[in-house]
């Protein structure tokens, strides 16, 4: 059995169903919900409540039998972080650290998937970014948790256990909620006065990685299930960088508006301090050593958020 904690949560719906398609067993953990997510509830073979912040109820579960672990809880809004540092640093690396040492108490030989962050490299150095390139010495609170996480990763590793992190890039699809970019500007671009097209923005210059979500969880998934590994840590991207204004144009030609005719206006309070101009991750790594490439092209994940939001 795979367990993937963080199950309710956009990534982890996606998750389960890649899981199941390729015939396994899935358990998965939520922290808040007493019950699975409706979408993904038939999937799961088994689901628990649990705050695996918390040892006294991590020690409740069985872990004898899991095989992998793909760690997906924790707080993961970037904006948020910088009014909330500590709690971000406390439970990012609780959720690994707790359950890492009940599980690898239970079954030594098991796998644990720990998700961090491309957000971690520093973005002044050559793109594409390789596993190997520098990471920032100052980031968002949120990538510094994240950095925290990956040490205990290592320390596991050192212990001779089998932690695995990964370093995914922005991420994107359907069932991505209010509060990112590709929903945001979908509400917004549906909601223009036609007299008057214009909407409000933060920097649309900047440039990201965006992978589908559904590329993502495939990744997970090759990783979690790998006979075996050669590397402790890869990214999970694209290698291809679109700025925020291609995706813009991209949902007003979904949505019929005409960009050009279209007014942006700045708003600088949806631009984060350590915003980088630049950022493109580089997959050789996961890529060479699980085949695994990304498949669903930016125009269908757009398609596709857009009828989700309808």
């Amino acid at each position: 059995m795979i367990f993937v904690t963080g199950v309710n949560g956009f990534v982890g719906k996606h998750l389960v169903r890649e899981l199941k398609q390729r015939g396994l067993l899935v358990g998965g953990l939520g922290n808040q919900e007493p019950l699975a997510h409706e979408e993904i509830a038939s999937d799961l073979d088994f689901y628990k409540q649990c705050d695996i912040t918390k040892p006294d109820e991590v020690a409740r579960l069985t872990l004898k039998n899991v095989s992998a672990v793909i760690n997906l809880a924790g707080l993961a809004n970037v904006g948020a972080s910088f009014a909330n540092p500590d709690l971000y640093m406390d439970v990012n690396v609780k959720v690994l650290s707790v359950l890492g040492d009940e599980l690898f108490k239970q079954n030594p030989i098991a796998r644990m998937i720990a998700v961090s962050t491309g957000a971690l490299y520093d973005p002044r150095q050559t793109m594409p970014l390789v596993e190997k390139s520098l990471l920032a010495e100052k980031s968002s609170p949120y990538a510094e948790s994240k950095r925290a996480m990956e040490k205990v990763a290592q320390n596991f590793t050192e212990e001779g256990k089998d932690c695995i992190v990964v370093r995914p890039f922005n991420h994107i699809g359907p069932g991505q909620g209010l509060g990112f970019l590709i929903p945001d500007m979908v509400e917004k671009i549906r909601n223009i006065d036609q007299e008057n097209p214009a909407i409000t923005a933060g920097n649309l210059k900047t440039i990201r990685d965006y992978t589908d979500v559904r590329d993502i969880v495939k990744a997970y998934a090759d990783l979690a299930t790998a006979p075996k590994l050669n590397h402790q840590l890869y990214n999970v991207c694209s290698g291809t960088g679109r700025s925020g204004e291609d995706i813009l144009r991209s949902i007003c030609a979904d949505l019929n508006v005409d960009f050009e005719n279209l007014r942006i206006d700045i708003d600088q309070s949806l631009i984060r301090p350590t915003d980088p101009e630049k950022i493109i991750g580089n997959s050789s790594l996961l890529q060479t050593e699980t085949g695994w490439t990304p498949k669903v092209t930016l125009a269908k994940t757009i398609r596709d958020i857009i009828k989700n939001l309808s």
